[in-house]
Order: structure tokens, then C-alpha cells, then sequence
């Protein structure tokens, strides 16, 4: 299973960036096929019944979430920067999630280093190392409700049983 959940996810991702020609769809699926059998004995992931259901969330829920977000840190950074005395107070934070799995503390990691402003610098079991350009948070409960908790309630619903 975990074979045809690789091709899946990798043809799929090349249909997303490619046509829907034959040509296309052959190349895609000998791409597809050569790069399961290189990744496959790498990943740990399975697609089951509840994939959709996660896959709904995730693209209804979390990716306006991120988006919203992402607008409301670039007009704070832009405002930082034309701001006539530049108001910063840099620093690193710990943030410590409550996700399970690696590929949901990456997914954690990137949204936060995506969003400007903030940068994931490493993880460390369950802890998350941020730079930001303005600790607001005095004790890590605050910051984590600052930084990451709007992001981790919709993918602690993702990957939920996605362990």
C-alpha cells in the first residue's frame, strides 16, 4: 500500500504541475513510477478512507487560514518597515506543540517560516525554535498562542489520525 500511496501522491503532484496530454500523462507516470521505487522504502505515510476528509480540511480550513494570516504578517512587516522609528524587539522563542509526527511538525515549521516576520530555526521532539522580529509573548504559553496556535487547531484536525 504504501508503494501505490507514493506513486499517487507523486503523479498527482506531477499532473498538478503538468498538462493533460498523452505524452505528459506517459513521462508523468515512468517519472512516477521510478521515483516510488527510489522514495518509497523512505516515507511513512498510507492513504486510507479518512484521506479525503483530511484532504477537505486541509484545503477548506487550513490553506484561508494560512492565507489570511499571511496577509495579516506581511502588512505587519510592512508596516515595520515604513514605520519612521522601526519598531522591533527580535528574538528566539521555544514553542512547544502538541503534534504528533514529523511531517505535521514540518508542516507547523514551514507555515510559520512562511509567514513574515517568524522563522523556524530547528525542532527538537516536540519543541519548535522560532526568530521573530518581535517577541511579544513574555512566557512560552504566550507565544505559542501568538505564533502557532491558530495554525496547529486546524492541522491537529489534518493529522489527527495521521500518525
Amino acid at each position: 500500500m504504501k508503494y501505490v500511496a507514493t506513486f499517487l501522491v507523486l503523479f498527482a503532484s506531477y499532473l498538478a504541475l503538468a498538462g493533460f496530454e498523452l505524452q505528459e500523462l506517459l513521462l508523468g507516470a515512468v517519472i512516477s513510477v521510478a521515483l516510488t521505487f527510489i522514495l518509497a522504502k523512505h516515507v511513512n505515510f498510507t492513504l486510507d478512507y479518512r484521506f479525503p476528509v483530511r484532504l477537505l480540511v486541509f484545503v477548506f480550513a487550513y490553506v484561508p487560514l494560512f492565507v489570511f494570516q499571511l496577509i495579516l504578517s506581511n502588512i505587519d512587516v510592512a508596516f515595520r518597515v515604513l514605520s519612521p522609528k522601526i519598531p522591533l524587539n527580535p528574538g528566539f522563542v521555544k514553542i512547544s506543540t502538541d503534534l504528533k509526527g514529523d511531517f505535521a511538525k514540518l508542516t507547523l515549521a514551514n507555515s510559520i517560516t512562511l509567514t513574515p516576520g517568524t522563522l523556524s530555526v530547528d525542532i527538537d521532539g516536540s519543541d519548535i525554535y522560532i526568530h521573530t522580529v518581535d517577541v511579544k509573548g513574555k512566557t512560552p504559553e504566550e507565544n505559542r498562542e501568538i505564533i502557532s496556535s491558530k495554525f496547529e487547531k486546524v492541522l491537529g484536525v489534518v493529522f489527527k489520525w495521521w500518525i
